[in-house]
């Protein structure tokens, strides 16, 4: 386990956090005795997926769907673009136009 005194924490603290993410904890020393431990927090799975997107909802990143999708929705063959017209030009329209 890596050691730092609170000075070098303070100063470091944004290496000693990249350092975290090998999961090897770092023990604070103030005056050479254990006053704290900086370790990377353990991921849980414990959201569930109605939970998560419960809340990427909530934050305005997805938006929950309007209406039941057509039983054949997938099985459609996708748009083509007219030759010499670029994705990111008509998505950018699209935007323009609100749709």
């Amino acid at each position: 386990m890596k050691t730092a005194s609170i000075t070098e924490a303070k100063n470091n603290l944004s290496a000693l956090i990249d350092g975290l993410a090998n999961g090897s904890p770092v023990l604070i020393l103030d005056r050479g005795r254990p006053v704290a431990r900086l370790e990377p927090v353990a991921r849980t799975d414990s959201e569930s997926d109605d939970d998560r997107l419960a809340r990427l909802i909530r934050k305005g990143v997805i938006r929950p769907r309007r209406a039941k999708l057509p039983p054949d929705f997938f099985k459609k063959e996708l748009p083509r673009l007219p030759e010499g017209v670029s994705l990111v030009e008509a998505v950018l329209e699209e935007r323009r136009n609100g749709r």
